[in-house]
């Protein structure tokens, strides 16, 4: 009787031992160096080669996915032919963007917010490595930032960015570490620099730089329900990094930036553009509210370029006061579409002008798309800016 007694007690001790590891790994504990997940192995992050540079030729590509609207792996399409749907998954849309990938060969990608979509999963961790599966596949440096439906699934959007923070080759940050983040509304707050390339009189010098902005979910204004925008104290970071990055440089002229983030401004809906490129096909869905992002965008002057999502069937880039917006287009199957109407992808090359004997600033900016068709069809190349 008493061995028994032992063995019981012995048995209780060893499940409650593996029960708490378990109970641990399954709500996603994180560190700085570390991601425990269930169905993952505890393993150290995979860091991308740093700093980010341009190329020996001058340039440096990058892949804008927005709205991938992941869910399972195995989740339904939307908005696909009568034909295609029954084989149709989110492995297409894994599928695509690995053909991107190895067609463009891009030195960075960047995700423009609804990466997943909440409520087509139960598992947001796992869920967000498939979606991003391909990148950290590849090696290459990539960065998010959430749209207004990543957060319906398992993690808040605080903990949605730190774990995205965490994965691998990731550059994404949960707010600007320079900033406390009682001070910054949202989650996703943040900049990239690019250096000059290697070998170069820039080579220690940030010629280039990519900031990444929040711009919320959904909100309630007036008793009317909108989506959400991009707060004073954003803008005022955005202000002052840009700032920062033009006294830290003594540089002439201001850094050429771009900038990411998933809803519309309100001028996007209600325009004038000065020019327009692509295709403009939906009612733009934006905040009532109006920040004054584009006012502030104009104002410091070195974003000449921003890319959103959101509207996937959008795909055109629209200038308005001197500064292209620029839509991704629907990248998901997972998301809505139209059915005979490719899902596609953005590409932006930065190019710098060649001196006379060495590679001198950004020289201009430039976009396609590219639709996921048998030839992976680029359409609608077009340049957003130049020096000159």
């Amino acid at each position: 009787m008493q061995s028994s007694k032992k063995t019981w007690i012995l048995a209780l001790i060893y499940i409650t031992l593996i029960t708490i590891p378990l109970s641990l790994i399954q709500f996603h504990i994180l560190s700085d160096e570390l991601i425990i997940s269930d169905h993952h192995k505890i393993t150290h992050k995979k860091h991308p080669n740093l700093p980010l540079r341009f190329n020996s030729d001058g340039t440096f590509k990058i892949l804008q996915v927005a709205d991938m609207h992941y869910g399972t792996g195995l989740t339904r399409c939307r908005d696909v032919l009568s034909s295609e749907f029954e084989w149709c998954s989110d492995l297409n849309t894994t599928l695509f963007l690995k053909r991107m990938i190895n067609l463009e060969k891009p030195d960075f990608i960047a995700f423009t917010g609804d990466n997943i979509f909440g409520s087509s999963t139960d598992d947001a961790a796992e869920s967000l490595f498939k979606a991003f599966g391909p990148a950290m596949e590849s090696k290459l440096p990539w960065a998010a930032v959430l749209g207004n439906h990543d957060q319906e699934s398992t993690m808040t959007r605080e903990e949605l960015m730190s774990f995205i923070s965490l994965m691998d080759y990731s550059l994404s940050q949960p707010n600007p570490s320079t900033q406390v983040v009682t001070e910054i509304d949202g989650f996703g707050n943040y900049d990239v620099r690019v250096w000059g390339p290697p070998g170069s009189h820039l080579a220690n010098h940030t010629i280039f730089n990519l900031f990444f902005l929040d711009s919320g979910d959904r909100a309630v204004v007036d008793g009317f329900k909108t989506y959400g925008w991009i707060k004073e104290s954003q803008l005022s970071w955005l202000r002052g990094a840009s700032k920062g990055h033009y006294q830290e440089h003594h540089q002439p002229d201001k850094i050429p930036s771009l900038a990411f983030f998933h809803i519309p401004i309100p001028e996007i809906r209600s325009g004038p553009f000065r020019e327009i490129y692509g295709e403009y096909r939906e009612h733009v869905a934006c905040s009532r509210m109006n920040s004054g992002v584009l006012k502030t965008l104009v104002s410091i002057g070195d974003v000449k370029a921003v890319f959103i999502g959101h509207d996937h069937l959008n795909d055109f880039c629209g200038n308005l006061d001197g500064v292209w917006f620029c839509y991704g287009g629907g990248f998901g199957y997972h998301g809505y579409g139209r059915a005979g109407w490719s899902r596609r992808g953005r590409v932006i090359v930065a190019q710098l002008k060649k001196g006379k004997n060495e590679w001198m600033g950004v020289e201009s900016i430039k976009t396609w798309k590219r639709l996921d068709d048998e030839k992976l069809t680029k359409i609608d190349e077009q340049v957003l800016w130049t020096s000159d």
